[in-house]
């Protein structure tokens, strides 16, 4: 199986492509692939609680984020979030706590994307 890395920009105010990253990661991982998603701009307030529970995205998968996320983390994938973003966009340890998730300096972005076979971006 591949090893896929989703790089993703858009947050709330972009909630279809913002929910289309989980849904591929979501399906990748149920597929037996390993994921890897990295948050930057927008992406990381996804995170905050009341994204996580606002339904997202148009069409037949307009669920909570939060199903996606639970789904890519309990299938072994992996969230990191961009710290810098996090810090322009207040998004804090409250906003953290029991989440599954990392926070990351660029060069993770970089280590990642060298690591993995397959890079999918939503940006």
């Amino acid at each position: 199986m591949a090893k896929i890395l989703i790089h993703l920009t858009h947050g709330p105010s972009a909630p279809t492509q913002a929910d289309r990253a989980f849904l591929i990661a979501k399906t990748a991982v149920e597929e037996g692939h390993q994921v890897s998603m990295f948050l930057a701009g927008e992406a990381v307030e996804l995170i905050k609680d009341e994204n996580l529970d606002k339904t997202l995205g148009v069409g037949v998968t307009a669920v909570p984020l939060k199903n996606s996320v639970d789904a890519i983390i309990s299938g072994g994938g992996r969230i990191v979030l961009s710290k810098v973003s996090c810090g322009a966009r207040n998004v804090g340890d409250g906003d953290l706590v029991n989440k599954d998730v990392e926070l990351g300096m660029p060069n993770e972005l970089v280590k990642m994307t060298v690591e993995h076979d397959k890079v999918i971006t939503y940006g």
